[in-house]
């Protein structure tokens, strides 16, 4: 099975863990920056409204004070017309964007329709009020009474479906938080199972390391470990570690315990040696053939002996190196 690094799982969760942070903010925070815009553009919408009434209620007024004065209507008309060019194309200025959908859109144009006929009335009765036609003054009225109600229910469509886009998206940032929470949570708990598992396989090698010191080396049991290629390259480094010490060891035993069957056996051989000798003490030649024998059964002897010391020189270089590993454990 292929084995992750710790280094890349680390990497990775590090940075699924950022982007989805950051993705989450920024949407979040583009979203309510949306949503105070539309308040803005629904604010619009509904000002329209009332300026399709002030703009009827000065038509009634100028008509019955008999008044060319045509400030308050004029200042009624621009803003409409301002607002019905924002609600259809956006507004750089004011940072606004056009009709978003659209339903909204069709809805816009519809009013313009409605718009461009009451707007062309409103300047013919201007003029009729200049002129004094009282028979044309009566005509726009009577268009003005019926009109008035179709642009003002026309009009507060588009609030409404403003409003319901609105609550439309509201709805979706919503469930886009809670969406977004809900992974955040789900994959925090992976995380933390992840980084328990690199945990886990970190205190299985702290272990190994304690029971270097305290145990027999040559009973302690391999480390398994499966999943990060780290702790899988450590625990086999760590297992051939031990197996050449194990060795190492059983061949130095091994090695002294050989060494001193053979010193036990010289010394029977020398024994058997010297009984002979008594025997035949009276035959110079034999003698003299034995005693060489003798010789070099001697250095024979002394040169396992010095292979002995240096086995037992190593044991206890090894038994330093287990002891010092042992210290290094506790400090």
């Amino acid at each position: 099975m292929k084995t992750q690094s710790v280094s890349n799982k680390i990497k990775v969760i590090g940075a699924l863990l950022m982007i989805t942070i950051f993705t989450v903010i920024s949407i979040t925070i583009h979203l309510n920056y949306k949503n105070t815009k539309d308040a803005l553009i629904v604010n619009i919408a509904g000002k329209q409204r009332m300026l399709t009434q002030r703009i009827t209620k000065n038509i009634y007024l100028i008509n019955q004070t008999k008044s060319k004065n045509f400030t308050e209507m004029d200042k009624a008309i621009s803003q409409f017309i301002f607002g019905l060019a924002t609600l259809k194309d956006g507004n750089k200025t004011l940072n606004i964007a056009e009709a978003p959908v659209n339903s909204i859109k069709s809805q816009i144009e519809k009013v313009q329709v409605l718009w461009n006929v009451f707007y062309k009335n409103s300047l013919e009765f201007k003029e009729a009020i200049l002129k004094n036609d009282t028979q044309k003054i009566n005509s726009l009225l009577l268009y003005f009474n019926e009109a008035n109600n179709e642009l003002l229910f026309e009009v507060d469509e588009i609030v409404t479906l403003y409003t319901n886009y609105i609550e439309e998206k509201t709805n979706f940032i919503k469930n886009f938080q809670y969406t977004a929470f809900a992974f955040l949570f789900i994959f925090s708990l992976y995380s933390l199972i992840q980084l328990r598992q690199i945990q886990s396989h970190a205190n299985e090698f702290i272990e190994k390391a304690k029971e270097i010191g305290t145990k027999n080396i040559n009973e302690m049991a391999p480390i398994k470990v499966e999943g990060e290629k780290e702790f899988v390259e450590m625990a086999d480094n760590f297992n051939q570690f031990i197996s050449k010490v194990s060795s190492a060891v059983n061949y130095s035993q091994n090695a002294l315990e050989q060494s001193k069957l053979a010193s036990e056996k010289l010394e029977s051989l020398t024994d058997e040696f010297d009984n002979l000798i008594s025997e035949i003490e009276n035959k110079s030649e034999v003698m003299s053939q034995i005693d060489r024998s003798e010789d070099i059964v001697i250095e024979s002897t002394e040169e396992l002996l010095k292979s002995t010391k240096k086995l037992q020189d190593l044991k206890a270089e090894l038994d330093k190196l287990l002891s010092s590993c042992s210290i290094d454990k506790k400090a």
